[in-house]
């Protein structure tokens, strides 16, 4: 039976400047029943207001993905890297050894909003790395973060895939990790599987020869983690 996440219970930190969906326990909000599945540490639906954001800060040993779903962050980091990254776009860091940055709405009349992902990395000690790009939907399941770049993925340094899942209204999906994990997180939209039905925010993890057949009940984007077993 898949673990189910509702968006609705999800930890909550509002600081006026910053509004954030905690789905796992991250800084003052701590859950034990919510440290994370397999690999994936973190999922942070944070909403910046306009000309705010996160001031210079370090990270060391973690794969961090932001997925700007609306407005554009501004990125600057210890590496020299300074780079615009508009709602669609995918970004991926590698902290390795360590590496200092900042994250601000570019924009000064609305807001961002974003996902900010952690996975542990496959080692430690890695050389920091940086990448961004646009990536074309192409067909149901699209890779955005995979360990050897396919199709035109970002790099992670972990033996774990990020996908972005698309569905027209009605159009259903087999969801299958076989030996491995599976998470699939809901951006949009909503879905319908044999048991439950999933809405904004909304989380579902599958174990090793779980499956789950989704169908949009309404036009449907979704992030979809393929991950070790726990």
């Amino acid at each position: 039976m898949p673990s189910i996440r509702r968006g609705s219970e999800r930890g909550q930190v509002n600081l006026g400047w910053l509004n954030s969906l905690h789905t796992f326990s991250f800084g003052h909000y701590y859950d034990p029943e919510h440290m994370g599945f397999s690999v994936l540490r973190v999922i942070n639906d944070d909403t910046v207001a306009p000309g705010m954001g996160f001031d210079t800060h370090g990270h060391r040993d973690m794969e961090i993905i932001s997925y700007v779903l609306q407005g554009a962050l501004e990125h600057k980091d210890s590496k020299g890297n300074h780079h615009i990254i508009p709602a669609g776009e995918v970004q991926l860091m590698s902290a390795g050894t360590g590496i200092a940055h900042s994250e601000y709405n570019y924009f000064a009349t609305e807001p961002t909003r974003f996902l900010q992902i952690w996975i542990r990395p496959g080692s430690k000690g890695l050389s920091p790395g940086y990448a961004q790009a646009k990536i074309k939907q192409e067909g149901p399941l699209t890779p955005l973060a995979t360990p050897g770049g396919q199709h035109g993925s970002l790099v992670i340094h972990q033996d774990a895939s990020l996908y972005r899942l698309k569905l027209s209204e009605g159009e259903t999906y087999t969801l299958n990790a076989d030996n491995r994990w599976g998470y699939l997180h809901l951006v949009e939209g909503s879905a319908q599987t044999a048991e439950i039905c999933l809405e904004p925010g909304d989380a579902m993890g599958l174990t090793a020869q779980e499956s789950a057949t989704v169908t949009a009940t309404a036009p449907l984007e979704a992030l979809w983690f393929e991950l070790p077993p726990g």
